[in-house]
């Protein structure tokens, strides 16, 4: 791995966090899918070699449970999901370089061996431990088969995972009050013998690793706060039959955890990829065994694994580790959390049977937001989203301009282009480069869709159609320009939008696939001629979001009316959980000042519970205007980024702050209050500040707009 700037001459992989082979597809999985691919493609604009590689998560008790429960044998009932997700990524332009499978015989060899080395080098210990037991059943208890209170927050938790509160890894035997999932009844703790990796040992290197990590903020500093804790070993074996057996043990009901073999799977998937390509044109080894160029794009709740116990494993077993780690935040559906039982969720085949293109849903999950924040789905945001950006600013631009030069010029106009749309286009290119080495996909598609909005203001501007009489060399410098910067704007929106981006590739008459063009040849003259431009957007009515969000509500009071227990959880590790209670990547600490109390206003007495705190939405926002309000002494109109959208704010900061200075600032905004007028302005949320000087909240470090204050 290196920090050098994308693109290097090191071969790059993306991966993505596994599906785990136990259910349907909804967008909260496919946001991760969907986002590693665009950064793939987005490395491949930029020139650097990549592949995306992944595959389905087959083992774990999640599957063991449900198979017995359909009355079939894990390894069928994964195939299953296996080949559905199969069929089903490619509908979403999601286009794996090799998807496999845990279960497969290269995974199962690769992770045997890397064990293997772990044992050989020291790093693998027996220890009796307490596990889980059902008398009932007369069976112990893998992890998901348990279920109990959290021994560090007191949270509802399952036997692996605090997935309702402080989302910690938790090992066999610590879950606290343990209840079989199997009878329902209390479970007792009885000794056994298992295999632990001694990850304590690598907590100077873990330090190290996340000192030189990329990605995103919540995969670096999240995992420094477990390691100050004090690193604990990692149990590497379960009570059960189906997953891959511990290499040279003869015991068949204890096999290796599932989060041994998943990660292993991004190594072996790269494998398979380049024994079918030759290691002529892409070599496995020299990334992951050499200086490659390691990206795993995954959810939120699994940083852990990812940012510890997986490059310990890498270490020890002397592979690669990861150059970078984005955690995407969590999909909640109207404000409200995603959950699989409740049927409040956006299936994937839902959202195709619909008929809507992938590449609007694409354009929605990777340009909402940044990357680790968390974003609400509405088909009223869709609808606005789509119809605002896609048809109104990039559609609007691409078909005004090229149907204007078919129609004078029977294509692109005999001109060259002008320094400053040479200009405007090259500042384009370099954006999307500082967005790709930030790993900011909304960064991307930004520069695609601001290089449109330019094109809009710029053809508005010179009016080429008064032109084309009086002075036409200068209406087809214009066109010529237009035409340019179209073809501009689809290199620069591939990665996001693929197949749209190929569309207008095609209308411009270009040969070949647009995805194998580099930003370079966003300035590549377009051919000469190309026939009449088709609109390749097209706007979504309210009468067809009403008809959505009544199809929507109606499931969510289906599934609710035949729900016992609403509080009931997914089994689904490797995706966005049921409403879960999400950790932050900061730690509250002491200050060191000395303040007069006497000056301060008294503690507020009344206490308020973490469940009332949740529902304060306060968000990191940038200040892009700032200006007093006529006829009113202290109030300013600020107009604030809180990465979704710019909300207007009322401020009583007029004669506090000078307003000149204050764009480009950051500050916190309390989002979800109602709005109010005063003096004439609506005012969509407060600015934080403190004291009688106003001063503006805002964050120590780099955080980002849009995300949520914890």
């Amino acid at each position: 791995m290196s920090n050098d700037e994308f693109p290097t001459d090191r071969p790059a992989v993306v991966t993505c966090g596994l599906p785990y082979a136990n259910g349907d597809l909804h967008i909260g999985h496919l946001r991760g899918y969907i986002g590693a691919d665009a950064f793939n493609r987005a490395l491949g604009t930029l020139g650097q070699q990549s592949a995306y590689v992944c595959g389905s998560d087959m083992h774990g008790t999640p599957v063991a449970v449900n198979a017995e429960q359909e009355g079939v044998d894990p390894e069928s009932f994964a195939l299953e999901w296996h080949e559905q997700y199969e069929e089903t990524f490619p509908k979403f332009n999601v286009e794996f370089d090799n998807y496999g499978h845990t279960h497969d015989e290269t995974n199962t060899e690769l992770t045997q061996e890397i064990v293997h080395t772990l044992d050989e080098e020291g790093y693998v210990y027996e220890k009796e431990i307490q596990v889980a037991y059902d008398p009932d059943a007369d069976q112990y208890l893998p992890d998901r088969y348990v279920e109990g209170t959290c021994p560090y927050c007191g949270e509802k938790a399952r036997g692996d995972e605090c997935d309702e509160g402080c989302q910690r890894h938790l090992e066999p035997g610590e879950v606290e009050e343990p209840t079989s999932t199997i009878t329902g009844n209390p479970a007792e703790y009885r000794e056994r013998t298992h295999k632990f990796f001694e990850v304590s040992e690598f907590s100077a290197f873990l330090t190290e690793f996340l000192d030189d990590l990329e990605g995103t903020s919540n995969a670096r500093n999240q995992p420094r706060q477990w390691i100050e804790e004090g690193l604990q070993d990692w149990c590497l074996t379960r009570d059960m039959e189906w997953g891959i057996d511990y290499p040279g043990e003869e015991q068949r009901d204890i096999v290796l955890y599932v989060w041994v073999d998943a990660p292993i799977e991004y190594i072996s998937s790269t494998k398979q990829y380049s024994e079918r390509v030759g290691t002529d044109e892409y070599d496995w080894e020299q990334v992951w065994k050499d200086e490659g160029e390691i990206v795993h794009v995954i959810g939120r709740d699994i940083i852990q694994h990812h940012t510890i116990f997986w490059p310990a494993m890498l270490e020890g077993a002397d592979y690669n580790k990861p150059r970078g780690v984005a955690a995407t935040g969590f999909i909640t559906i109207n404000g409200k959390g995603l959950s699989t039982s409740r049927n409040r969720a956006i299936w994937a085949k839902e959202y195709l049977e619909e008929g809507f293109h992938p590449d609007l849903l694409r354009y929605y999950l990777t340009t909402t937001g940044g990357l680790q924040q968390d974003v609400d789905f509405s088909w009223d945001a869709f609808q606005e989203k789509v119809n605002g950006e896609l048809v109104g600013t990039v559609g609007n631009f691409w078909y005004r301009s090229l149907l204007f030069a078919y129609r004078n010029y029977e294509g692109t106009p005999e001109a060259d282009v002008s320094a400053d749309v040479e200009n405007r286009i090259n500042g384009a290119i370099e954006d999307v480069r500082e967005a790709v080495n930030d790993y900011s996909l909304r960064g991307v598609g930004q520069a695609a869709t601001q290089l449109a909005q330019f094109g809009n203001e710029y053809i508005q501007r010179h009016e080429p159609w008064k032109l084309t009489d009086e002075e036409p060399e200068k209406a087809a410098q214009v066109i010529r320009d237009c035409v340019q910067i179209a073809k501009a704007v689809a290199v620069l929106l591939e990665p996001i939008a693929p197949d749209k981006a190929q569309g207008l590739w095609e209308q411009l008459g270009e040969d070949g696939r647009i995805d194998d063009a580099y930003l370079e040849d966003a300035l590549e003259a377009p051919p000469r001629n190309f026939a009449e431009p088709g609109e390749l957007f097209e706007k979504i009515e309210d009468d067809r979001v009403a008809e959505l969000n009544e199809k929507l509500e109606e499931r969510v009071a289906t599934a609710a009316d035949g729900d016992d227990d609403d509080e009931g959880e997914d089994e689904n590790e490797n995706e966005n959980e049921d409403e879960e209670t999400e950790s932050d990547d900061t730690d509250a600490g002491e200050s060191g000042d000395m303040t007069d109390t006497d000056d301060l206003e008294p503690l507020a007495e009344d206490r308020i519970g973490f469940e009332q705190f949740q529902d304060v939405d306060m968000r990191v926002g940038r200040i892009e205007t700032a200006e007093g309000i006529e006829g009113a002494d202290d109030l300013a109109r600020l107009e604030v980024d809180i990465g979704f959208e710019t909300r207007q704010v009322v401020a009583g900061i007029k004669q506090l702050h000078d307003l000149a200075e204050l764009p480009g600032e950051k500050c916190i905004l309390l989002a979800n209050m109602e709005p109010t007028e005063l003096f004439g302005v609506e005012s969509n949320g407060m600015v934080l500040a403190a004291g009688e000087e106003a001063d503006l909240l805002t964050t120590h470090g780099n955080a980002e707009v849009g995300e949520k204050v914890q």
